[in-house]
């Protein structure tokens, strides 16, 4: 697990190429927030987060997969990490922030994730 990195990932990178593409400025990992957001818009008071499907337990077949080995260290774990970013999604509302939160297999189609961005930071 040491080799997987948290931050400046593929999907990661594609996000911020497209909001600095746009014209949106941001600033990256900000300790001072809950949750460490991967984008932060501080004018417009907003975050996105880009989560792995299958770290963060997305619905898609890349989330559902189990690895078949220590089952129950898996499970506690990547649930663990579920139940932290509803937390932190929660801690940044209740502070002003409007979340969006971009998973690894949406970033691949390129329409849709420019027309989700610009909705999100033009609402």
């Amino acid at each position: 697990m040491s080799l997987v990195r948290s931050k400046d990932t593929k999907p990661e990178l594609v996000v911020r190429r497209l909001a600095h593409s746009l014209g949106y400025r941001h600033r990256l990992h900000r300790r001072d927030l809950p949750g460490t957001p991967d984008l932060v818009f501080p004018k417009r008071r907003k975050v996105i987060f880009i989560h792995g499907c299958f770290w963060h337990r997305h619905s898609c077949s890349n989330g559902d997969r189990m690895p078949r080995s220590r089952v129950r260290f898996w499970r506690a774990k990547l649930q663990g990490n579920a139940i932290r970013d509803r937390r932190m999604g929660r801690k940044l509302r209740k502070m002003g922030w409007k979340v969006l939160t971009l998973w690894e297999c949406q970033i691949n189609d390129g329409q849709s994730l420019r027309a989700r961005l610009v909705t999100f930071l033009e609402s």
